[in-house]
């Protein structure tokens, strides 16, 4: 069998990784060493996981991040989360066919007392927030221990191959994801004050002040005298017919599968929310060499950057506003997806359907802070904090920002710091946490003599690495703020070194040099896509900032700046008329054919909002209907809420539903949390020695 993975990659190096055997459902199959299960399987076109006891639907991959359990699979006799289990040589699985049974146990068991840690403080999560608060206490010697679930730190950063925005002196723009998160790792590395445990997720916080974790199947007790939350962010999820095939899943969980284990999780994509994450989802798609059908977006603009989103028009992808998804469609998995445009009241208009047939559907409507672990020490009236996105939604440059103020504040608080926090690290945090302006198109430079940048972005949004790498000093944004729009004070100074090309987060930034010819002016423009399609003398098709073409014209030569080596430097002559407009390479054909519609008379209350127990969107209205306002009468009416997720997903959706029916959401009341947030073998829990 041919595996589903990625060979090459215009960003990220293709480890090699020893290949071992493994079985499933008694057929044998490869995979590579640590990879997490789920990986293995997706790398060997197996997307459905098993089938649920009640009506045998199947079952597939949902977040990749171990928030829920559409994952489960049964490893040598136990049921494991897919995502959160690495594979080794050997290993038995087998897919969920209806419940799990427990496995006898005949022998009489040996138990441990768990383990207890002392520590000033703990911080729970190891991405941009959690490692920067880290790293801050580190540097006044407070002894910090930091808990991540996962194999690595850098939490999303890992994920991101873009560059990032922001501002280059404080939080890296212009330096890619993955490499910012290495970079914090690195730093954390030199601070002898703070410990790691890897692998370990907290599961509880409890009245007595002890937060319980898992670590390699044993449970330990942590007891802080200072709590720092920063546990990230979780997807939100819609209510529409076909939302649980497998198929339908997360920008988050794609992007973990195609970016961190290199997994070509798809042929064919469609992206259902026009925010940095769904625009940014599909631009990793098609540097994973998968293509992109669409983007969705419900609203009449899209929430993005408008430098992502033009960067994925040029490339050849359609962004369609005001539509909404209809139905997934499919019957073992997603064959196909149906959209529409939406009318005033958010409901999709007859007879504007179009069906796209896909085999992937990305969700990527939003986040939900993961502050459970907060807010229940904040009831036992624990010394707690929180940061990045479990403290507010927004960008990860932001999140490093709360990071370093948060952990400054504990150390305020341990009185390890006298000195007030800078002002400029909560006026620049703020900054990164604001909504883009409005676009504004700005001409292009007048002038066609010499060398010039010219820039594409039109858009006030906090980003400056082109002010900051420029080597003659005039590029300068407006008023001089990091949000100001970037423009050039003499371009008689340009000498052409390209940096600000190579550097731009948003590939915005073109050079247009007319010493050679003036006529036929050189173009430069950067593109990280697959880099077989630009060799030299290939006819490539350029676009302008909307993604139309505007002409086609042979690769003239390639350069790449050794301090930027993912950004490829495309060089082709085009005529002066036209070579300030040029910015984009189309990659794919747009727009896609569409398929015939299929019936799409499926009522929208036949939508699953309960994953875990099968409920559908029309039991809970109905119960809400007779009257129903409390979240734990409706679990107990329709079990919504009872599964192995803990009502993570169906939380958000059920309070959508009772808006729908016109419920002041104040009438209502909330469930109550389970002590633990996190599924625990009983075996964990009460130390049970050897490792099931």
């Amino acid at each position: 069998m041919t595996q589903k993975r990625v060979t090459q990659h215009p960003v990220l190096e293709v480890p090699k990784g020893e290949e071992v055997p493994f079985t499933w459902n008694g057929k044998e199959l490869t995979g590579r060493t640590g990879e997490m299960i789920s990986s293995a399987l997706f790398a060997n076109d197996i997307q459905i996981f098993g089938h649920h006891h009640k009506d045998e639907s199947p079952q597939g991959m949902y977040c990749a991040n171990g928030q829920c359990s559409q994952c489960l699979v049964i490893v040598d006799g136990l049921p494991v989360k897919s995502c959160m289990t690495p594979l080794s040589r050997a290993m038995n699985i087998q897919s969920v066919e209806g419940l799990p049974k427990v496995p006898p146990e005949d022998t009489p068991q040996a138990f441990d007392p768990p383990e207890e840690i002392q520590t000033e403080v703990l911080i729970i999560g190891g991405g941009p927030a959690g490692l920067s608060a880290a790293i801050e206490l580190g540097r006044l010697g407070i002894d910090t221990l930091l808990l991540d679930d996962k194999d690595r730190l850098g939490g999303k950063l890992v994920l991101q191959t873009h560059k990032f925005f922001g501002s280059v002196k404080d939080s890296w723009a212009g330096t890619r994801g993955f490499e910012i998160g290495r970079i914090l790792e690195d730093q954390l590395k030199e601070l002898d004050s703070v410990k790691v445990k890897l692998n370990t997720t907290a599961v509880g916080v409890f009245s007595d002040g002890i937060i319980g974790a898992v670590q390699d199947n044993r449970y330990v007790k942590i007891r802080p005298n200072k709590l720092l939350v920063a546990t990230g962010a979780r997807e939100k999820m819609l209510a529409f017919p076909g939302n649980t095939l497998p198929g339908v899943f997360g920008a988050g969980a794609f992007q973990t599968l195609v970016n961190r284990d290199l997994i070509k999780a798809s042929d064919r994509v469609l992206i259902v929310g026009g925010g940095n994450v769904g625009i940014i989802a599909g631009y990793h798609a098609i540097q994973a060499g998968i293509e992109v059908a669409c983007v969705i977006e419900g609203l009449s603009e899209v929430g993005g950057y408008k430098v992502h989103a033009d960067k994925l028009e040029r490339l050849g992808v359609p962004i369609l506003t005001n539509h909404t998804v209809v139905s997934a469609n499919g019957t073992d998995r997603v064959e196909s997806v149906t959209i529409a445009m939406r009318d005033e009241n958010w409901k999709a208009v007859p007879g504007t359907e179009q069906t796209f047939k896909v085999d992937t559907v990305l969700i990527a409507v939003g986040l939900s802070k993961v502050d459970e672990f907060f807010l229940k020490a904040k009831e036992w009236g624990m010394d707690v904090y929180a940061a990045g996105d479990a403290q507010e939604i927004a960008e990860a440059s932001a999140a490093m920002f709360s990071g370093k103020i948060e952990g400054v504040k504990i150390a305020k608080a341990l009185g390890k710091y006298d000195n007030e926090i800078p002002q400029e690290w909560t006026e620049k945090a703020a900054i990164l946490k604001s909504r883009p302006g409005k676009a504004a198109q700005r001409p292009a430079p007048p002038q066609e003599t010499g060398v010039m940048p010219v820039f594409h972005c039109f858009q006030e949004i906090p980003c400056n690495p082109c002010t900051s790498v420029c080597k003659e000093g005039i590029i300068h944004t407006e008023n001089d703020a990091i949000t100001g729009l970037p423009h050039v004070t003499d371009p008689s100074l340009c000498k052409g070194c390209m940096n600000c090309v190579a550097i731009c987060p948003g590939l915005a930034v073109t050079l247009v040099d007319f010493r050679k010819d003036p006529e036929l002016p050189i173009v430069t423009l950067p593109y990280e896509i697959d880099r077989g399609r630009v060799e030299k003398g290939n006819t490539i098709i350029l676009t302008d900032v909307d993604g139309k073409e505007i002409a086609q014209a042979p690769v003239k030569s390639l350069i790449t700046k050794k301090k930027y080596p993912g950004t490829l430097l495309v060089q082709v002559k085009l005529p002066k008329e036209i070579a300030k407009k040029a910015v984009g390479i189309r990659v794919q054909e747009q727009p896609f054919p569409a398929e015939e519609v299929p019936d799409t008379s499926a009522l929208p209350d036949n939508a699953m909002i309960c994953r875990c127990e099968r409920v559908t969107a029309g039991k809970i209205r109905q119960a809400i209907k007779n009257g129903v306002r409390d979240m734990n009468q409706l679990k107990a009416i329709s079990r919504s809420g009872m599964g192995a997720c803990g009502s993570k997903t169906c939380r958000p959706l059920v309070w959508g539903i009772f808006r729908e029916e016109g419920v002041d959401l104040k009438e209502t009341t909330d469930r109550i949390d389970r002590p633990l947030f996190v599924e625990v073998p009983f075996g964990t829990l009460a130390g049970t020695k050897g490792d099931k």
